[in-house]
């Protein structure tokens, strides 16, 4: 369900709001009449942990069946 609020109430009612998302309900909060903002309930993203677990093998490399080789190494030749 949703709820719509004007900003002075949302400022005046903040934590009943708040607890009312926590909830599962949204609330659209009007500034003179027109829509501003939404406060919807936190959901976790999908994928959460996905940019560490990226990081994390970029660190490690990825085994690519080849022989192993220093920065100096691939630039010697030149």
């Amino acid at each position: 369900m949703t709820r719509i609020v004007s900003a002075r109430d949302a400022n005046q009612q903040f934590s009943d709001i708040l607890g009312e998302a926590a909830d599962g309900e949204t609330v659209i909060i009007t500034r003179r009449g027109t829509p501003v903002a939404k406060l919807v309930p936190y959901t976790t993203p999908a994928d959460e942990g996905a940019w560490d677990r990226l990081l994390a093998m970029l660190e490690e490399g990825l085994p690519l069946g080849g022989g192993t080789f220093s920065r100096d190494e691939l630039y010697e030749d030149r």
